[in-house]
C-alpha cells in the first residue's frame, strides 16, 4: 500500500498531538500550572523525586514531586516529538519544549539515580532595578550607577555563577534602557530565548548549530546596532564583543561567569586568548565600563560587587568601587 506525502504529514501531526497531550497528563495540573505563572523561572526534578520551583526574585523551594516512571515516560515522549532518543548509552536530551520553547535539560540512569531535569522559563515579569532595591538585592546607590551607566552608554558586565540571577539582572537593565533611551535600537543574541526586550527597536537573535556567537557579532554589525546584548560569553567570541563595543557600539550588556568583578574580567581575558594570541587587558579596560557581581550569600541573593573600570597599566585595572 503506498501512503502519500500528505497522509504522512496527517500522521506525523496526530502523533505529535497525541504525545503533547500525553506529556500534559505526565506534567499533572500542578506542573502545568508552573508553566503558565509570571514568577515562575526555574523546574527543577531530583533524583530523588522532589520537584523544586524558583520564582522571580526568590530562592528555590521544594513544592511536589514526581515519580521516576513518569519523568522517564514524559522526558522520552519529549524526545520523541523532537526526533532524537534517549537510551543507556545517550542518556542526555538538551533541547527546547515542543509545546512553548523553555530550555529543558534531563538526564537518564546510568548517568543519574533516576530520571532528573532542570526546566528553565523565561519570566513573563520583569524585576526592575526598582524592585531589586525594594527588596534589598540591591543599595540605592548601586541602582542610581546602573541607571548613570545606561544614560551615559556605559558597557556593562554581569558576573555571576551558575544561577546567580545573572539573567534577571540583565533583563532588568535591558528594562531601564527601554525605559530611559526608547529611540536606541538593540541587537540581542543568545544561544537560549531568556532575555526579554521591550523596547521597539530590536532584533533579537538565537544561535544555533549553524550560527554561533561569533558568527552572528559579525552579522550584527551590518544590522546597525546602536547597543549590542549578549547573553552569555563562553568563548572566543569574547574578541568579537570587545571588538564591537570598542568600535563605535557602546550601551551593550553581556554576562559571564565567574565568582567576582576581577575574575570576572579575567575570564574575558581568558576568552579573548581563546581566538587571538597577545594581551588584550587595554581592549578589555576600553570596553567594560562597568562590572556587576550578583550572587547568593547567606541572606539570599545581593549585589555583591560593583566596579567602575577606567583603564588597565600594564599590570593590573584600574578601578573604583561604586559605594554601597
Amino acid at each position: 500500500m503506498v501512503v502519500s506525502q500528505h497522509e504522512e504529514r496527517d500522521n506525523d501531526a496526530e502523533k505529535r498531538s497525541r504525545l503533547l497531550k500525553q506529556i500534559d497528563r505526565l506534567m499533572g495540573p500542578t506542573f502545568l500550572g508552573w508553566l503558565v505563572e509570571p514568577d515562575v523561572i526555574e523546574i527543577m526534578l531530583n533524583p530523588d523525586g522532589q520537584l523544586w520551583v524558583e520564582r522571580l526574585g526568590a530562592g528555590m523551594r521544594a513544592e511536589g514531586t514526581m515519580d521516576a516512571g513518569t519523568a522517564e515516560q514524559m522526558i522520552k515522549n519529549i524526545a520523541s516529538i523532537l526526533g532524537e532518543e534517549v537510551t543507556k548509552t545517550n542518556p542526555v536530551l538538551e533541547c527546547e519544549l515542543p509545546q512553548t520553547g523553555e530550555r529543558f535539560e534531563a538526564i537518564l540512569p546510568p548517568l543519574v539515580q533516576r530520571p532528573s531535569f532542570a526546566l528553565r522559563r523565561k519570566a513573563t515579569r520583569v524585576f526592575t532595578l526598582q524592585n531589586y532595591v525594594e527588596s534589598g538585592i540591591m543599595t540605592p546607590a548601586q541602582c542610581d550607577a546602573l541607571k548613570a551607566a545606561v544614560v551615559h552608554r556605559d558597557n556593562v558586565l554581569v558576573v555571576g555563577g551558575t544561577g546567580s540571577g545573572k539573567t534577571t539582572l540583565t533583563n532588568a537593565i535591558l528594562h531601564e534602557i527601554a525605559q530611559t533611551m526608547p529611540d536606541d535600537r538593540i541587537v540581542v543574541i543568545e544561544d537560549t530565548r531568556e532575555l526579554q526586550v521591550s523596547s521597539a527597536n530590536a532584533v533579537s537573535m538565537k544561535t544555533n548549530d549553524y550560527v554561533d556567537i561569533q558568527r552572528a557579532l559579525k552579522i550584527t554589525m551590518r544590522m546597525r546596532p546602536e547597543r549590542i546584548v549578549v547573553g552569555e560569553v563562553r568563548g572566543g567570541e569574547a574578541l568579537g564583543l570587545i571588538k564591537a563595543w570598542n568600535t563605535g557600539h557602546p550601551g551593550g550588556v553581556a554576562t559571564v561567569h565567574a565568582n567576582g568583578a576581577r575574575e570576572g574580567l579575567g575570564r574575558l581575558e581568558d576568552l579573548v586568548g581563546e581566538a587571538r594570541i597577545g594581551a588584550a587587558h587595554n581592549a578589555i579596560a576600553a570596553a567594560i565600563n562597568l562590572v556587576v557581581v550578583i550572587g547568593k550569600t547567606s541572606a539570599g541573593r545581593r549585589i555583591t560587587e560593583m566596579l567602575r573600570v577606567h583603564s588597565h597599566d600594564g599590570r593590573d585595572y584600574n578601578t573604583s568601587t561604586i559605594a554601597e
